[in-house]
C-alpha cells in the first residue's frame, strides 16, 4: 500500500514539474556564414533566460533553439538576438519547404 501511494505521489509531482519545452528555429540578418558568426550566436544566446539548447546550421543559415515556454517566448529570444547586432526572424514552415524544393516543382 505504501508503494503504491508513494508511486502516485511520484507520478502527480513530475506532472505537476514537468517542463514546457518548445523549440523554435529562425533565421538571422546579417546571415550566418561563418564559424565567427556560429560562435557569437552560440557564446551569447545561450545566455537568455529559459534557452536549453542551441543548434546552429551554417548550410541553411538557422538556429535552432529549444527553450523553456515557462521562462521565456519567441519573442524574447528574438530580443537577445538584436542585444547582439542581429535581427531574428522564425522561419516558418512554408520557407523550410521553399528551401528543399527545386525551383520549377510544381505541385499536383
Amino acid at each position: 500500500m505504501r508503494t503504491k501511494a508513494l508511486f502516485i505521489a511520484l507520478a502527480f509531482a513530475s506532472i505537476c514539474f514537468a517542463k514546457n519545452i518548445k523549440t523554435v528555429v529562425l533565421t538571422t540578418n546579417p546571415e550566418m556564414h561563418c564559424t565567427g558568426c556560429e560562435k557569437k550566436i552560440k557564446d551569447n544566446i545561450r545566455f537568455e533566460k529559459g534557452v536549453k539548447s542551441i543548434k546552429t546550421n551554417l548550410e541553411d543559415k538557422t538556429v535552432t533553439i529549444e527553450y523553456d515556454a515557462d521562462k521565456t517566448t519567441v519573442e524574447d529570444i528574438i530580443k537577445g538576438f538584436k542585444k547582439i547586432k542581429y535581427e531574428a526572424r522564425e522561419v516558418q514552415k512554408e520557407d523550410t519547404l521553399k528551401t528543399y524544393l527545386p525551383k520549377n516543382f510544381v505541385s499536383r
